[in-house]
């Protein structure tokens, strides 16, 4: 009787579900709808099945890996809403040129990759004219003088102007008299200078040779780890071939790619008769639903749209890559396909002429979640414009970029309405953060440490800037996870740790939620997970 007893008290306890990972006594920051805190979290099968106190899931969960978190700061799987993922991997064959400070540097830096290499065309990218004490666009004189022989193209940090030498010039077929929409080919004397800003650069890289399948899958490859390296674990690529996208989906299916891309194809005519006709397509790893357009240039080139002259350039309006009518006509196109219109605005008047587009396309259509890219300067009374359905997807770090000359460029009348997160946060109740790398650094810590103290990696300002316009912790949190996931459709899969979600999360070194302001740039990521499996 005794031992009927025991067997029966025994059958009366849970039965203990099993699970392939349990992480316990960590510090995990779930971003559920209450922004709760966890110390545990069982994984099956790649999703979160269990999430709670130590106790509780150890109690109800048995697996064969325990990872103990140590009291270490959990997140969710990063987002990066706003990024060029293959570009970035392509990068790394090329000339690096961030955080050149003078003209003269960036000679000595092609002239070692030349004497390295011996390569027959010569690419470099990241040069800011910003930074140098002469802030003005350079010329091809010294690019002609030290390469007479091969074709020299430096791309500008942002990516909207281009330094070419004369090899360059004449493999495309550009002289004085060349005028593409859209853009400028900047001439002195009648001459061109080498600089091209926008629509003129496609006519160079239509003449460079293009990367090979291999070259590509290197590329991705390289992107990859470096994304891994820094908790990110969504990806969203703001312009894609159907190629580039393909070859994605096949590396993804083979397990040869690990991280989640949220793909916007560029806007071609060939890529929009082939997806729009064939509609949304979607698998664990990919989503393609969205078309990146650009709306106008960048503020650094003075190319972005804007409704009133450039403050130190009079004159000077900036172009529209996508001119209005064209705009219009796309959006309408885009909605009745039921994808995502994802349009690169800058400059006040495009931003105002992007959302204009949208509100007419979106008129009766229930849940678009179509984004406005950058929505860097912004008419104040514009903002309003922005809504559930309009989303604000921002880089906190352009603010801490461009703030040592964006009121030169656009007077402090206009500064009202420039990188005002908060002000967007509230006209469309989330806003999705990205770092639109290679522009800047990957690191989404700097994402986070801009959006929060809007300071820069030397703490200048010292009491921030605009901060009327900052995020508070969470908000930057939200706009990394929860909000990004939500602005991709996907908020029922990622974006926080909650049961039945996919297990991606990243361990950190430090407490982005508690540690002092100016030590949030400096917190690191330990291990990155995908699928409730360490890839970094």
């Amino acid at each position: 009787m005794l031992l009927a007893l025991i067997l029966l008290l025994g059958s009366c306890q849970p039965r203990q579900q099993e699970a392939d990972l349990i992480v316990f006594n960590a510090n995990a920051y779930t971003v559920d709808g209450e922004f709760s805190k966890a110390e545990a979290f069982a994984i099956r099968n790649g999703r979160f099945v269990g999430v709670g106190s130590t106790d509780s899931i150890r109690g109800a969960f048995v697996a064969p890996w325990m990872l103990n978190a140590g009291g270490k700061t959990i997140v969710p799987g990063l987002i990066d809403a706003h990024c060029h993922f293959l570009n970035l991997g392509l990068n790394q064959e090329n000339v690096d040129l961030v955080g050149t400070t003078s003209f003269e540097q960036i000679l000595d830096s092609l002239q070692a990759a030349y004497q390295a290499h011996q390569p027959e065309y010569l690419m470099g990218r990241g040069w800011d004219q910003n930074d140098w004490e002469v802030k003005e666009f350079p010329d091809k004189t010294a690019l002609d003088s030290l390469f007479p022989d091969i074709p020299v193209a430096l791309v500008r940090i942002d990516g909207h102007a281009l330094l070419v030498n004369q090899q360059a010039l004449d493999l495309a077929g550009i002289t004085g008299n060349t005028q593409v929409p859209g853009g400028e080919v900047i001439l002195k004397d009648g001459e061109p200078t080498g600089v091209l800003v926008d629509s003129p650069m496609q006519l160079v890289y239509e003449q460079w040779p293009a990367p090979g399948r291999d070259a590509l899958i290197r590329a991705l490859e390289e992107a990859q780890e470096i994304c891994f390296s820094n908790g990110l674990t969504t990806v969203n690529d703001a312009g894609l071939s159907r190629y580039a996208i393909e070859l994605i989906d096949s590396l993804q299916r083979k397990g040869a790619l690990d991280i989640r891309v949220y793909a916007m194809i560029s806007n071609t005519p060939e890529n929009l008769d082939y997806y729009l006709e064939r509609g949304v397509y979607k698998t664990p790893k990919l989503n393609v639903r969205s078309v990146k357009v650009y709306g106008d240039g960048a503020m650094g080139s003075r190319g972005a749209a804007m409704k009133a002259p450039y403050s130190d350039q009079p004159g000077h309006f900036g172009a529209m890559i996508t001119p209005a009518g064209e705009l219009g006509s796309l959006a309408e196109r885009i909605a009745a396909a039921g994808f995502q219109m994802n349009t690169h605005a800058i400059g006040d008047s495009a931003n105002i002429a992007v959302l204009r587009a949208y509100r007419n396309a979106l008129e009766t259509v229930a849940d678009p979640r179509w984004k406005v890219e950058h929505a860097q300067i912004v008419d104040t009374a514009d903002i309003a414009l922005f809504s559930e359905k309009i989303l604000p997807s921002v880089q906190p770090t352009h603010a801490t970029s461009d703030m040592y000359w964006a009121e030169d460029r656009v007077g402090p009348e206009r500064m009202k309405g420039a990188y005002a997160f908060r002000q967007l946060l509230e006209a469309s109740g989330r806003v999705a953060l990205g770092t639109d790398f290679p522009v800047e650094r990957v690191n989404p810590m700097l994402t986070f440490y801009a959006a929060v103290t809007r300071k820069d990696s030397d703490g200048y300002p010292q009491g921030g800037f605009q901060m009327a316009d900052a995020l508070t912790r969470e908000q930057a949190l939200k706009g990394m996870t929860r909000w990004a996931a939500y602005s991709n459709f996907e908020e029922d899969e990622k974006g926080s740790i909650e049961v039945g979600k996919r297990a991606d999360f990243v361990i950190l070194n430090g407490d982005l939620m508690e540690v002092p302001p100016e030590e949030l740039k400096d917190i690191e990521v330990i291990n990155t997970f995908v699928d409730g499996r360490k890839v970094y």
